[in-house]
């Protein structure tokens, strides 16, 4: 609710942001990764949860997310040894990230390079490679790049106030989104994908999303993705949306930094906040009260 003017400073004091913004999701960009799998479900482009990504993506077979369901992908319980550490120098995270930007690397191989580290569907622990599995297997079922599958599902759908743009492995044709962070949009239309999710895929009378997944996907499904029982964080995990403890029925997209889109459909409210926090990993419960 502030008024940004360039007269009075404002804007330099938000960083020179302004309400037309383009604001980068960081991982807030894996619950629309997540949204995108139900519209793919509903057009029949996903047969089910229960098939294995390399049903989709063959060359998934000869690596660790051999044998692992998209359901497993989408909980982060798919046992690939992927280290989500952003302070440590040579985490799999940080390294993902000089692999593509410094040396030109592609996505596909840093998802090559990976190794199993436990049985898939047995615990969720947080690993941004699972969400770009599920832009590889998107793209594959659709036939069409993830920007453009986003377009025609949620972004014309919902008549978005303006373009938004993902971030690529490379510049030019051939470039693969970063499904697992990257997306870029105004905040106002961050708040409207955050409606769509508070109505159940409902916008406007008109259904965007099936009613059974947008369910699905804010509610564990299993023990292990509870509230309390994934190390490290207090809060459950959905089809890639953070959901806190209590009976209230909230649910939250968080990005690293200090990135938050937070739906409470029974209080209808949708909060979005952007930021640019070196402590958010403190701050989390803080930004949810």
């Amino acid at each position: 609710g502030v008024a940004l003017d360039a007269a009075d400073g404002a804007s330099r004091a938000f960083g020179d942001a302004t309400l037309d913004s383009r604001f980068t999701s960081w991982s807030m960009g894996k619950s629309v990764v997540s949204a995108l799998v139900g519209a793919a479900l509903e057009d029949g482009s996903i047969r089910s949860l229960d098939d294995e990504v390399a049903d989709y993506v063959p060359w998934l077979a000869g690596t660790a997310y051999a044998g692992v369901a998209l359901r497993d992908v989408l909980t982060m319980s798919s046992g690939v040894a992927f280290s989500e550490d952003y302070d440590a120098l040579f985490s799999d995270i940080r390294t993902t990230f000089y692999r593509i930007i410094f040396i030109g690397g592609r996505i596909e191989d840093v998802v090559r390079a990976q190794r199993s580290g436990s049985r898939p569907g047995v615990a969720s622990r947080y690993r941004s490679i699972d969400a770009q599995v599920l832009g590889l297997v998107l793209e594959a079922a659709t036939g069409r790049p993830l920007a453009r599958y986003l377009g025609e599902k949620i972004w014309a759908p919902l008549g978005m106030e303006a373009d938004a743009y993902w971030n690529t492995d490379r510049a030019g044709d051939g470039g693969i989104e970063l499904a697992f962070c990257c997306l870029n949009a105004r905040l106002r239309d961050y708040g409207r994908f955050g409606r769509l999710m508070a109505n159940g895929g409902v916008w406007r009378g008109r259904r965007i999303l099936p009613a059974a997944f947008v369910a699905e996907s804010v509610t564990p499904q299993r023990p292990f993705q509870q509230p309390g029982a994934i190390a490290d964080t207090p809060f459950g995990y959905g089809y890639q949306w953070w959901l806190p403890a209590g009976d209230e029925g909230e649910f939250m997209a968080i990005g690293v930094y200090g990135q938050y889109l937070y739906v409470n459909p029974a209080a209808d409210v949708v909060i979005v906040k952007t930021s640019a926090d070196s402590k958010h990993h403190m701050n989390d419960t803080e930004s949810l009260a």
